[in-house]
């Protein structure tokens, strides 16, 4: 099974499309809130500030959409209102910790120099990931007639690719050999993540 057949199975059934975008909303506010925690409180740039916000603005609106759905469902994240719960809740925790290990290593880092190679380099890798899938996901939408719509959330993230490559260009000239370990470590979570999906979805179906 790939994504959009995944996808197709999702939003055919309103209360797993429920869980998911809540899953979707859980994920870009864990985003937000690593992002500010890696912020400088001194030295925090205007595009930092602009990206914790605009994670936060994602949330909120993917939030919302279940509204379109059901409006007393998912009101919370609490594991009974995410799909595939405990792999969402470690995902991103876990590629920070994964990837702050290696970069510590790789450049010798302090903590504040760690925090600040991290929100690059994971942002970036997650960012990647964003760019992917949520235009797959809109595709199914769009071909479901389904009223959901992230089509606001792929112009943004797109967005935030593009910043983040500049950034990465300041911070190293081996930023690319780097990022490419970084997003191997995401993918494996991600593949976790996915299978985690898979099985679910399979499991609520056969019963």
């Amino acid at each position: 099974m790939d994504w959009n057949n995944l996808l197709e199975h999702i939003v055919k059934n309103d209360r797993s499309h429920a869980q998911f975008l809540n899953t979707l909303s859980f994920m870009e506010n864990a985003g937000a809130r690593k992002i500010s925690h890696c912020e400088d409180p001194i030295t925090v740039t205007l595009l930092q500030l602009k990206h914790a916000a605009e994670e936060h603005r994602h949330a909120y609106y993917l939030k919302k959409q279940i509204l379109k759905l059901n409006n007393n469902w998912c009101l919370t994240y609490q594991s009974s209102d995410l799909l595939a719960a405990v792999s969402t809740k470690q995902y991103l925790n876990q590629l920070d910790s994964k990837a702050c290990r290696f970069l510590k290593k790789h450049y010798q880092l302090t903590s504040s120099q760690l925090k600040h190679a991290a929100y690059l380099f994971v942002t970036y890798a997650i960012e990647v990931r964003a760019d992917a899938l949520y235009p797959i996901y809109q595709e199914v939408l769009t071909r479901l007639q389904s009223r959901v719509m992230v089509k606001s959330i792929i112009l943004e993230e797109a967005g935030h690719l593009e910043e983040m490559i500049a950034q990465l260009d300041l911070f190293s000239q081996d930023w690319k050999t780097v990022a490419d370990i970084i997003i191997a470590l995401e993918n494996e979570l991600h593949d976790e993540w996915f299978s985690a999906l898979i099985q679910e979805i399979n499991y609520r179906e056969s019963v």
